[in-house]
């Protein structure tokens, strides 16, 4: 690096630590030099500064740095510029670990070991879907995010399980960087320091391996040590300060690349620039937090502003780190030539058999049960019934007709940021207005559909709206909307619970009406869709045979947007959002043999209904008397399913 941008980023570091320390105390800045100083505390906010404003700034640098050097240590392993802990699903398996523990033995909470485990866990599962080629182009972070949605699932479902013994999590959870004392920071330094020296030893190996792993072997450095010694130590980095702040999003992903950036050329240089601007990035983002702490309610934590800041710079890195083959089109899964009608019979006495089992058959104090005459019991079910059926051929209809629109088989309203921008709006306005978030608003929720749809295609039309791209582009999207929605739950108030289940996609407190409006909602997209057959064939088969066929291709791709974002926003107003049906639904269609469009329209919202439907009877009886929502185990069946599928398109 330059010696003019070395001391811009020694005077941007020292600005932002100045800045920090005066969010962070009232005191005067001679009072706080003199405490720096090595002056007593003589007051409560000498106190506060020392054991509080200090402790906090070195735990932003331990981390930001830790984070930093994680991240380069994958990517110059990788020799992939989007792979970090939090793209490869590292920290949210060290997260889930930790969640894990607090609730099933709570004296292993803050097990460094633990969160090691879950976060090698979570490494193994996306490198056995991408396999070591993936690891080099968009498929590992693809699959990594897919492993965090999936993980982020798991943990909140056992969050919300075990309330309210589980309340601190969420302050924790949402990356707050608050101290108390120097115990922290004293606890976290010495578990830094082996991570730091295996950094340290592969300072050579790693120069090496830029060579190619070819020219590396011909100079004789055995490739698997060195690969398994930077994957543990980048792994153990990342799983100790998950375990001492919570998540904290996106800073290995960021700081790397800004090494590079700014000049870092060499191995050793890289590293060290690194880790020392992932505390200069880490110290940034809580100095933003401290600023909107001044401004709201709650707490606003850290890893909520990471996550808003990195998201964007993972859509501005996407501009410039595709490859060819990131570029190229994807058909959707091979099935079936046609729906023959044996496999129509299957499929109608499947969702049949998931009705009956849903309204009928249940667990009680005694056992399983068949409840034919119970009036009470088939009032409080049908609704849900009806609702989670719904729901499930509303948000299928709108992944298929997204896949078909953008031809992109990873397309869904959740993937692709959709959803997110629903549940954000409608966190927002409850909060704004002091309502409840239960309270249906199907405008709100259509705004903020529309706006993320259009700033997805906005950002990916540098891409051409490639696959892998819009999706990666879309995750990271809908990313940053949720940071914007955990600023407002970090308080871990009654109020968060009711959003927290809400976005789990409960059933719980569907009533008839609700049931109804879905319903109404479904029939009107059913309509709309089947009158769209013709300009959904043709958009699938490529602008030009559309403009060739005479179809008006800006209306046209306006509209069934529009009917998209409508069946989402529906489905998130009046239920909650529902997190991988979209994908999986068109892509049971298909299996199912439905190729051609108006097959595809039928089969779909069939096949994801009945996903619904399972997923709602499974949460009522799994762990009778509690309840899971069905959005969440149908995030984890589903999410189980995309990662399957990426390992499908990996061979």
């Amino acid at each position: 690096m330059k010696p003019a941008l070395i001391a811009a980023m020694a005077l941007l570091a020292l600005a932002l630590v100045a800045l920090h320390l005066r969010l962070d105390s009232d005191l005067p800045l001679m009072r706080m030099a003199q405490l720096l100083a090595g002056a007593e505390p003589a007051e409560f906010a000498d106190a506060l500064f020392v054991q509080g404003a200090l402790p906090r700034l070195a735990m932003a640098a331990l981390v930001g740095g830790a984070l930093g050097l994680a991240g380069s240590l994958l990517q110059q392993l990788t020799q992939n510029a989007l792979v970090s802990p939090m793209t490869m699903g590292v920290s949210s398996g060290a997260w889930l670990a930790l969640v894990l523990a607090a609730i099933f033995a709570p004296e292993m909470a803050r097990s460094e070991w633990l969160a090691l485990g879950g976060a090698a866990v979570a490494a193994a599962l996306v490198l056995s879907v991408t396999g070591a080629r993936g690891l080099v182009g968009m498929q590992a972070p693809l699959a990594g995010m897919a492993v965090n949605l999936l993980f982020g699932s798991l943990a909140a479902t056992a969050m919300l399980l075990a309330n309210p013994y589980t309340e601190h999590l969420f302050l924790w959870g949402a990356g707050d960087l608050t101290q108390t004392s120097w115990d922290p920071a004293l606890w976290l330094l010495p578990r830094l320091l082996p991570g730091v020296v295996i950094a340290a030893l592969l300072i050579r190996p790693l120069s090496l391996l830029r060579l190619g792993a070819q020219a590396a072997g011909g100079r004789g450095m055995v490739l698997w040590p060195v690969a398994a010694a930077a994957a543990l130590a980048a792994l153990h980095l990342a799983a100790v300060s998950v375990t001492a702040v919570g998540m904290i999003g996106f800073i290995g992903l960021v700081a790397p690349n800004l090494a590079r950036l700014l000049g870092a050329r060499r191995a050793g240089a890289e590293l060290a620039s690194a880790a020392l601007l992932g505390a200069v990035c880490l110290i940034g983002a809580d100095v933003l937090a401290l600023l909107l702490s001044k401004f709201v309610a709650n707490i606003v934590p850290t890893g909520a502003t990471a996550a808003l800041t990195g998201a964007v710079a993972l859509i501005w890195l996407l501009k410039r780190k595709l490859g060819a083959e990131d570029h190229a089109t994807h058909s959707l899964p091979a099935g079936a030539a046609r729906v023959g009608p044996l496999r129509g019979l299957v499929l109608m006495v499947s969702v049949l058999a998931l009705v009956f089992a849903a309204l009928f058959i249940g667990v009680t104090e005694s056992g399983w049960a068949i409840s034919f005459h119970d009036p009470l019991v088939l009032s409080l079910r049908w609704p849900r019934v009806l609702a989670s059926a719904c729901a499930g051929a509303s948000m299928a209809l709108a992944g298929t007709i997204l896949q078909r629109l953008i031809r992109n088989p990873l397309a869904s309203p959740d993937i692709l940021g959709m959803s997110a921008g629903a549940v954000a709006a409608l966190v927002g306005v409850a909060l704004l207005t002091g309502g409840s978030i239960h309270a249906a608003r199907l405008p709100v929720a259509l705004a903020g559909c529309g706006g993320a749809l259009a700033l997805l295609l906005w950002f990916g039309r540098r891409h051409s709206h490639a696959p892998a791209a819009l999706a990666l582009i879309g995750i990271a999207l809908g990313a940053g909307l949720d940071a914007v929605v955990r600023v407002s739950m970090a308080g871990g108030t009654s109020e968060t619970f009711a959003i927290l289940g809400w976005m789990s996609g409960s059933t719980y407190r569907i009533d008839a009406s609700r049931a109804l409006g879905l319903l109404g909602c479904l029939a009107v997209g059913l309509a709309l869709a089947a009158a769209a057959v013709r300009p959904l064939t043709l958009l699938g088969a490529g602008d030009g045979l559309a403009m060739g066929r005479g179809l008006a291709l800006a209306p046209a791709r306006r509209g069934l947007m529009v009917l998209a974002a409508g069946l989402t926003a529906a489905v998130t107003a009046f239920m909650g959002p529902v997190s991988f049906v979209g994908l999986v639904g068109p892509h049971l269609a298909v299996l199912l043999g439905a190729r051609r469009m108006q097959d595809q329209l039928i089969v779909a919202p069939v096949a994801g209904a009945a996903l619904m439907l399972l997923s709602d009877w499974l949460g009522r009886t799994l762990l009778y008397p509690t309840q899971l929502p069905a959005g969440s185990v149908a995030a984890i069946l589903g999410g189980s399913y995309f990662l399957l599928l990426l390992a499908r398109r990996k061979a």
